[in-house]
């Protein structure tokens, strides 16, 4: 399972626009909270299939939310952890 400390690192290196970093926290992790992290990730790219995919693999189907809501929502789930 990712760590709290590792979320928010990654969810720091997006916040900088290190997309490439914070692919390398959360790829190797195979939970719910990685791989939505990792789905939102791809959805940030514009990289809509592989988003799908990577939601799949949490459980849940890609947020029709705009992508500044969808961080909102995994910075609570990260604190909820």
């Amino acid at each position: 399972m990712i760590s709290k400390e590792e979320l928010l690192e990654a969810i720091e290196m997006v916040e900088d626009q290190n997309l490439e970093d914070a692919h390398r926290i959360v790829q190797h992790y195979e939970c719910a909270e990685a791989c939505w992290f990792h789905g939102y990730l791809h959805r940030l790219e514009g990289d809509n299939w592989n988003a799908n995919y990577w939601y799949e693999k949490a459980g849940m189907t890609v947020p029709t939310k705009n992508l500044a809501a969808e961080l909102d929502d995994i910075k609570v789930m990260v604190e909820n952890l």
